[in-house]
């Protein structure tokens, strides 16, 4: 059923605002009059929002403050018009430019509201600008329901939760530090940096996994075919000849176990189904989600940098909070937010709590054993003296590190993986090919002839 996110007005003059499943958008405007509801818009969202990089030329936004420096109002502008015309030209032509919400759409939206911000436009101003330039009509409708609500009073990001498909927990919560520490743009600022470095990650990740893993996907489909098919051929050949030469014990056990796979199918795949649902069901556990996000910071290569991204963007929010005058216990409940770990987030709670008994906030992120002594140590000078300014160079250690990691990371990876496909790679040669040069080379013959 089609879902709808629509505004409306209440008897009393207020403004609404829900997301709801209807037949179609006539039938939810008649259930909103039943209501005593007058709608003022109503867009329809797609469950399905894929989000993709586009495949046209990226923008430089590695450096937000190089391009600030180098763009002014004027250049926003042009840049704005230039992409309106490019609509407009599209539309003429009545072709669909987009139809699709994608990541670059929300890195465009992201730079040109911190842009806009920086330039001293306040929300709604930046807002009514970024409608008018924006290419995808359908983000184009969610960006204009985000003004309904900044114009009703209300805060950015809760008319972001509203659109969780189209906006990541993360952003969400980037959105929500700033503004409820009234640094928005800085926010905003960490915000395009935060989506480039995914992307660019995910980018790395998929340049090593998915040329292998096709590579993978192709020798596993040799080996199974190579089994079904060539090996019973060569065996057939023995047996017609005469001959007493006997198939590799690899290849005999391996198409035994194929043809016990292929004759039983459906108990395999009914096992993985179980194992998979009874994952899935512990994991929406409360205890089973805690002890999967502890496995994700303690698990073998990626544990300690997914901790470090975590608590990298922990501690540049708890700047933006101090930076702004907020105390330590409020910068905590505050900074909390963006991170999704129940881990993380538990130790944060612990520290509140500690903070409210009178003792040192730091101590639960020592108990957690989580944070490298360096954090620890560093956080503590920081209490003793000034912790803005220690966060600060917090943060760079952190960025450090995460690079290190990272780097580390990208050079054992691909290591990992050639060596699975070489021993995929193995396996073909012991099992497939060896029985055919055994019958390239041609010895078979002599037991055939009863040499």
């Amino acid at each position: 059923m089609p879902v709808f996110v629509y505004r409306a007005v209440t008897d009393n003059g207020l403004i609404v605002r829900n997301r709801v499943e209807d037949i179609n958008r006539k039938s939810l405007i008649k259930r909103l009059k039943k209501n005593n509801l007058t709608p003022i818009n109503i867009v329809q969202v797609s469950n399905k929002i894929v989000a993709k990089s586009r495949t046209k030329q990226k923008r430089n936004i590695s450096d937000v403050s190089e391009f600030m420096q180098g763009t002014n109002l004027e250049d926003y502008i042009n840049m704005s018009t230039n992409r309106t015309e490019k609509q407009s030209l599209f539309k003429r032509l009545g072709i669909n430019v987009t139809t699709r919400i994608t990541t670059r759409d929300l890195v465009i939206f992201t730079q040109d509201l911190y842009l806009l911000k920086k330039a001293n436009f306040n929300n709604i101003h930046a807002l009514s600008t970024i409608i008018e330039t924006t290419e995808n009509e359908q983000f184009k409708e969610i960006i204009k329901d985000i003004l309904a609500g900044v114009e009703a009073g209300e805060n950015m990001y809760t008319t972001m939760e509203y659109y969780s498909e189209v906006f990541p927990y993360l952003y969400i919560n980037m959105i929500k530090v700033g503004e409820q520490s009234g640094s928005l743009t800085k926010s905003l600022e960490e915000a395009v940096q935060y989506l480039d470095e995914n992307e660019k990650f995910n980018k790395k990740m998929i340049g090593i996994f998915v040329p292998n893993a096709i590579m993978l996907v192709v020798i596993i489909a040799m080996l199974i075919i190579g089994t079904v098919v060539i090996v019973p051929i060569i065996q057939n050949l023995f047996e017609s000849m005469g001959s007493t030469e006997q198939l590799p014990a690899i290849t005999l056990w391996f198409s035994g176990v194929i043809n016990v796979l292929m004759a039983y199918w459906y108990i395999p795949l009914v096992i993985i189904a179980v194992i998979v649902a009874t994952i899935l069901i512990y994991i929406n556990t409360p205890k089973g989600r805690y002890n999967f996000d502890y496995f994700k910071y303690t698990m073998p290569l990626f544990g300690k940098l997914i901790f470090s991204i975590d608590f990298l963007r922990f501690a540049r929010a708890m700047l933006l909070n101090l930076n702004n005058g907020i105390r330590i216990q409020d910068s905590l409940e505050t900074s909390k937010n963006v991170i999704k770990n129940y881990v993380l987030r538990s130790v944060i709670e612990s520290s509140i709590n500690d903070i409210i008994i009178g003792q040192s906030w730091v101590d639960a992120f020592e108990k957690s054993n989580l944070a490298s002594p360096m954090i620890i140590e560093m956080l503590n000078i920081g209490m003793s003296t000034d912790l803005k300014e220690m966060i600060g160079k917090l943060l760079e250690y952190l960025q450090i590190d995460i690079d290190n990691t990272v780097a580390k990371i990208m050079k054992v990876l691909p290591e990992i993986v050639y060596l699975i496909v070489g021993i995929a790679l193995i396996f073909v040669v012991l099992v497939v090919l060896v029985p055919c040069i055994q019958v390239y080379m041609g010895g078979w013959l002599f037991s055939a002839a009863g040499v």
